[in-house]
């Protein structure tokens, strides 16, 4: 997409603040019976399940909304034997231990009665041992009539067997996950017309697991082409955890999931108390410390790296799934957590807010991530950082400045940062102080008038060059009246 190009992307997105739900460890209803399942809250593990499902999501629905959020994006909800379900088994049924496609059904009409969109995560580059395809391969070898769908080098296939070659292509080698032969056109078909099938159910995009693996532009074009002449105003946002031109120039994604926003936020607001080896272990890799003027270059970058309307609908998360929580990767400061969320929360793009952060839930990297949701624990819950996420989603949504103006950093130095973000109804300016003791900021070129602390209930006459005084480890968000 060239600058000039117009508008491709979801308006609804450049408005939103999306939910991450990790479905076995969001909510468990109590409507699933007969599964044998881990205590909630127990430690996370690589398998076994504790047994969160769609009917519980539709049941916290009052929390989200209290939140603040108005899009939902769920990891995988299809049938597979995972708990992460990134092995699907079956693409067309909603995995019955989540409640089946009655309880996603529900959960979109309940959502969409408050105004919440749902996106659902899209595996498309590799499947299952269970999917009947590979299954069939395995019981029929070369004879199977689905030998064509994966990448078979030699026969007979070890899908079980460590210590033979698998003889066929899986996700990063991992035999449990074999991989598709998307070059096969009755392989294509059937991936679009799963695509088809739950953007007709009523759901409102996709995010898509490792694209870059299908590495075949054509294919995602025509993902685009199926999913838009259903729903045209479906998102699609796809895992591209670096350089995604190739993959936004209008004919494939909205947006990806913004990589490029986390890892500053890592490195400026929780730089002092990083936990190094958690992040070298962690998704984001190792994460070096910036100062303001560092952070302030690298951000203003950011906004530049794409089509403004692109820049807008980007999904801009301080952690995920993939990720060690963001608490836990500084080191348990939550003043990084909070200074973070207000960074997130004013910028450009669409904030994401991963389960259980808003509250103080901790984790590190794959499985510790994927914790339980603490609705039996209320009293741990972090109510500070909680009612500070509540005011400044509200601020956000109430103010077309801190949504859609553009991003113009007036002062970085040191510890502290200030930005203005305008726009034809009335600028915002916001300063951070990531230092331990209180400072005077300056702000630049305010346009005269009656301006609003988000954070703290003031209200200040302001007018041209002026200085804030900030708290330490705090921030100060102006809107207009």
């Amino acid at each position: 997409m060239s600058p000039e190009s117009p508008s491709v992307t979801p308006e609804w997105v450049k408005d939103a603040i999306f939910y991450q739900i990790f479905p076995d460890r969001f909510a468990r209803s109590g409507r699933v019976r007969g599964l044998s399942l881990q205590p909630w809250g127990s430690p996370p593990q690589l398998h076994g399940y504790m047994g969160g499902d769609l009917w519980g999501v539709a049941e916290h629905l009052d929390h989200l909304q209290a939140l603040g959020v108005s899009a939902i994006y769920f990891c995988p909800v299809f049938q597979s034997a995972s708990n992460h379900r990134y092995h699907t088994h079956d693409y067309f049924r909603v995995d019955p231990m989540l409640g089946g496609d009655e309880a996603l059904r529900h959960l979109l009409g309940e959502a969409h009665a408050r105004g919440l969109r749902v996106v659902l995560d899209g595996v498309f580059n590799h499947a299952s041992r269970g999917l009947f395809q590979f299954n069939d391969l395995l019981e029929q070898g070369e004879a199977s009539a689905y030998r064509d769908w994966f990448h078979v080098s030699s026969w007979p296939l070890y899908a079980y067997h460590q210590r033979k070659p698998a003889n066929y292509q899986a996700w990063w080698g991992n035999r449990a996950l074999p991989k598709f032969n998307t070059d096969n056109p009755a392989v294509r078909e059937f991936l679009w017309e799963v695509a088809e099938h739950w953007t007709r159910f009523g759901i409102d995009g996709w995010r898509l697991d490792v694209p870059n693996e299908i590495d075949d532009d054509e294919f995602w074009r025509e993902f685009r082409r199926r999913v838009k002449g259903i729903n045209p105003d479906a998102y699609i946002v796809g895992e591209i955890w670096g350089d995604a031109h190739r993959w936004l120039a209008g004919d494939q994604f909205d947006a990806v999931m913004n990589y490029h926003f986390t890892r500053p936020c890592l490195a400026f607001f929780g730089g002092r108390t990083l936990d190094h080896p958690m992040n070298e272990r962690s998704g984001t890799g190792r994460v070096e410390p910036m100062d303001a003027a560092q952070f302030a270059r690298r951000m203003t970058e950011v906004t530049r790296l794409y089509h403004p309307d692109i820049v807008a609908a980007q999904l801009n998360l301080l952690g995920s799934h993939d990720t060690a929580r963001y608490l836990t990767a500084v080191g348990g400061d939550a003043t990084a957590y909070r200074l973070a969320t207000v960074f997130q929360m004013t910028y450009l793009g669409a904030p994401c807010i991963y389960y259980g952060d808003e509250v103080g839930l901790h984790g590190g990297p794959d499985p510790d991530c994927r914790r339980a949701f603490p609705w039996q624990g209320e009293e741990g819950w972090d109510r500070q950082t909680l009612g500070l996420t509540r005011t400044l989603t509200a601020a956000r949504h109430a103010s077309a400045a801190l949504r859609r103006g553009t991003f113009e950093v007036t002062h970085a130095q040191g510890d502290h940062l200030a930005y203005t973000r305008r726009h034809a109804e009335g600028n915002a300016h916001v300063a951070l102080n990531c230092g331990q003791d209180p400072a005077r900021l300056p702000l630049a070129g305010v346009q005269p008038g009656t301006y609003r602390d988000v954070l703290s209930g003031r209200t200040f006459e302001l007018g041209g060059d002026t200085e804030m005084e900030v708290p330490a480890r705090g921030a100060v968000v102006l809107v207009r009246g």
